[in-house]
């Protein structure tokens, strides 16, 4: 399985990829914990703190059994960096061939971030199966996942950005949705105020959450059509 097939094939039993703000090396360890008494072993760490790298490495030595990966890579230094550190998926708030091209040197997952078709046409030419849509809610929240999925055939996405409890399902319940990105269970403030046993609870509540309308979600049609999705109305909370 290459990694990219592994990376997909772990944030689909989870579906929720939680965006990580850890400064260091203990507070990378301890939200790995908590995440994983949440039944949430996925972790993406920002690169957008000082010590994030030193995060990565400290989850990926003591924590093997979380999928850790690095959030906010925008060049190909940062992709060097934060696989040496551990790092098994890389993604990014756009696309950057060089970043895409130096992530498959390096063997880990890539992640491109996509916030038009433009886009989406580009990530397409190099290859690429699975974008983020960022920043989501701004772009248009589940509607403008919905549109963009009916062009590009066989595309996955993973919205990420403005999403919480509220409307996660909302995501969830599109068929080409294969994740959401989010960080209302690793709230900064949290972390910062050392708050694990929180964290493991909204954890345990976005699985259960995204459990719930995983069960729901309509199977694909024949003719593409993956059927009545969740509107905004929906309070999945």
């Amino acid at each position: 399985m290459s990694a990219q097939q592994d990376f997909l094939a772990a944030v689909t039993r989870s579906r929720i990829v939680p965006v990580v703000v850890a400064g260091g090396a203990d507070q990378g360890l301890n939200v790995a914990s908590a995440l994983l008494h949440g039944r949430l072993p996925v972790a993406e760490m920002t690169l957008r703190v000082p010590g994030a790298v030193a995060a990565i490495a400290a989850v990926a030595e003591d924590y093997p059994e979380v999928l850790v990966g690095a959030g906010t890579v925008v060049r190909p230094d940062q992709v060097d960096e934060v696989v040496e550190a551990g790092a098994r998926f890389v993604v990014s708030p756009g696309l950057s061939e060089a970043v895409v091209a130096r992530a498959r040197e390096r063997g880990v997952a890539i992640v491109p971030g996509v916030a038009t078709p433009s886009d989406i046409m580009r990530a397409i030419e190099l290859g690429i199966e699975t974008v983020k849509l960022f920043p989501a809610a701004t772009l248009g929240g589940p509607a403008a996942v919905e549109a963009l999925s009916q062009p590009f055939p066989g595309l996955s996405f993973l919205p990420t950005g403005g999403i919480d409890a509220r409307d996660m399902g909302d995501y969830l319940m599109l068929e080409r949705v294969v994740a959401v990105g989010a960080d209302w269970m690793v709230d900064p403030a949290l972390v910062h105020g050392e708050n694990w046993d929180e964290i493991s609870r909204r954890s345990r509540d976005a699985v259960d959450v995204a459990e719930r309308v995983m069960a729901m979600r309509p199977l694909p049609h024949p003719d593409g059509d993956a059927g009545t999705v969740g509107s905004a109305d929906d309070d999945w909370s």
